[in-house]
């Protein structure tokens, strides 16, 4: 029986192609700190930094550890001169990356369902960016922390592994209580949010057009299509669990 549902963020409750966002991010990152690092260094030690923390296992610290000890000393800079200037940028410049955001109606309308019938909860978006980033994500969303008591947002500053890993997967289910065949994840990235849960047993929904071919492989998702529908997808899930 189904108890608990894993939602992504991006291009599945909020509308956000990373082909666009991500430029405007890098671009507006490295505009508020060019006055000490040049963009383009910024942008080659944050990528670096960012293929390490992708790399993480779930063996050693939380991906912003990992992160921090491969970008800090490479900029040259510590840490505490540097992370308040960040935080002002995720607290001024990157409110304004929403307007290359689209809110999906039915992503409220999915979370309250799953709600209602008292599911765990969790953002399973993949844990590379700080909690205000993500937080203001899901705001954009049109799901807040601040009306949704999840079970879990994993953001990078408490998880020990990225979706690159089993190990993300599997410490989300030991923080829930769950075991795989109670869970459902529902993602766009067939990487990430089909065939990485697959590997630990969780059941998954791709959210992909419903005559898109999945890639060829020996992993099935339970359902596939737009958030419209899974909901009745789901509505029927729940019906028969009655």
């Amino acid at each position: 029986m189904l108890k608990a549902i894993l939602f992504d963020l991006d291009d599945t409750l909020l509308g956000n192609p990373m082909e666009t966002f991500m430029p405007a991010y890098f671009q507006g990152i490295g505009a508020h700190v060019a006055h000490l690092i040049p963009p383009k260094r910024l942008l080659s030690e944050l990528m670096h930094a960012s293929r390490v923390m992708m790399g993480n296992d779930g063996s050693g610290p939380t991906n912003e550890e990992v992160f921090a000890a491969a970008f800090y000393p490479a900029l040259g800079y510590e840490r505490e001169e540097l992370e308040p200037i960040f935080e002002r940028f995720y607290a001024k410049g990157f409110p304004k990356l929403q307007s290359l955001t689209q809110q999906r109606p039915e992503a409220r309308r999915l979370v309250e369902w799953s709600f209602e019938r008292g599911l765990q909860v969790v953002i399973a978006t993949n844990p590379l960016f700080p909690r205000t980033a993500i937080e203001q994500r899901i705001v954009w969303a049109g799901v807040p922390v601040t009306e949704f008591d999840y079970a879990l947002v994993t953001t990078y500053e408490d998880m020990h592994a990225t979706k690159d890993h089993p190990a993300y997967y599997s410490e989300i289910l030991a923080r829930l209580g769950r075991q795989p065949d109670e869970c459902l994840m529902v993602g766009d990235n067939w990487a990430w949010d089909v065939a990485m849960p697959a590997s630990v047993g969780i059941p998954a929904y791709w959210i992909a057009d419903p005559g898109e071919a999945p890639p060829e492989g020996d992993v099935s998702p339970v359902g596939q299509g737009t958030l419209a529908d899974l909901w009745m997808w789901l509505d029927g899930v729940g019906e028969r669990g009655r």
